[in-house]
């Protein structure tokens, strides 16, 4: 399949940030080192890194037709992230025919969408796209970064941006195609690590990212923002999500935990002043607003998706985040907060 022609020019190699240059299906830079095409969509992976997520040697090993599940080949199901038993519920889905919903979707959307979709693990009869906080704009460029099936993807092109989605994931990736032709979108996707960023400097206007970070190592989050600082055109815009290490919710999930140190995957909370200072460290001047209350992740364009229960935890959240305008001391019981950065000039 034809390589996009953005991605082509303005994709480098994650490791000495050199130009690649197409060879059949491979990306090859000047030092020789050789990245994956499949099907089209590029896999910037850097094998010596250290995994922030443990399907990143699994996208690896599909793209050198080392490791396939034959159950369903063209879903990626060794590197989609989920367990044995949701393999294979998703391959007998597949016997019952075309569905609305994506089949790897309606299986990630649990993982991927908070704990509040935890019934909807397929059951999904429509995508949840969410709003992005963001204004519209006509063509400027957006990087989504840990973009997974895709959600935010779309959200960002709904509003008119043009969308290139990153995550580690091939198989959460292919989703995200399938997703994104479905609904009748074309943002590029590219699998690869957001601390690694695959792309030349200054190429993006927006860089965002949602529910993704959080999961990293302080260091890790650094390495990714400094990618970020690099790849923003000056005066770009960085939005993350993140979560407040003293939100109502936050302080339960702390104490289940025993306030442990975070490993492997676990949520790392942050406090709002150590957010604000490293953003504005690494990308430049920053500021935080309310995402939401009660938890990570709750939306209020899910309403119809949820029990009455919940439509009233979302309807309450959405009200305090509406009153925090008002009252930003609120900003700190929040649980999920928006960081927002403005690249400095001189950042790199």
């Amino acid at each position: 399949m034809q390589l996009d022609p953005w991605l082509e020019e303005n994709l480098v190699c994650p490791r000495t940030l050199s130009p690649l240059k197409r060879v059949g299906n491979r990306l090859v830079s000047r030092d020789h080192d050789e990245y994956f095409i499949e099907d089209g969509v590029p896999i910037m992976l850097l094998e010596e890194a250290t995994p922030t997520i443990a399907l990143t040697r699994a996208s690896l090993a599909r793209a050198k037709d080392t490791l396939i599940d034959n159950r369903a080949p063209e879903f990626y199901l060794e590197s989609l992230g989920i367990s044995e038993d949701e393999k294979t519920a998703l391959v007998e889905s597949l016997k019952s025919g075309p569905s609305a919903v994506d089949p790897a979707v309606s299986v990630l959307i649990g993982a991927t969408n908070g704990i509040l979709y935890k019934h909807l693990v397929g059951k999904l009869n429509q995508y949840p796209i969410p709003d992005l906080r963001l204004p519209s704009a006509q063509g400027l460029r957006f990087l989504d970064l840990g973009c997974n099936w895709g959600r935010w993807s779309i959200a960002a092109e709904q509003k008119g941006y043009r969308c290139v989605g990153v995550d580690p994931s091939l198989g959460a990736i292919m989703a995200a195609r399938r997703v994104a032709r479905q609904l009748g979108f074309s943002p590029q996707y590219v699998v690869a690590d957001a601390r690694f960023l695959p792309f030349r400097s200054q190429v993006f206007d927006v860089a965002f990212s949602y529910s993704v970070l959080q999961h990293m190592s302080h260091e890790d989050v650094t390495a990714s923002l400094k990618q970020v600082a690099r790849t923003l055109k000056p005066q770009g815009t960085c939005l993350v999500q993140m979560p407040n290490k003293f939100g109502i919710r936050s302080l339960y999930h702390q104490a289940r935990r025993g306030f442990r140190e975070a490993s492997s995957f676990d949520v790392r909370y942050w406090n709002l002043r150590s957010l604000k200072k490293e953003f504005t460290r690494t990308v430049g001047k920053s500021s935080v607003t309310v995402d939401c209350f009660f938890g990570l992740g709750l939306q209020p364009s899910d309403l119809e998706f949820m029990s009455l229960p919940k439509r009233l935890l979302i309807q309450t959240s959405e009200f305090l985040r509406r009153l925090s305008q008002h009252l930003p001391g609120l900003v700190y019981l929040a649980d999920s907060v928006y960081v927002q950065a403005t690249r400095a000039e001189g950042k790199a």
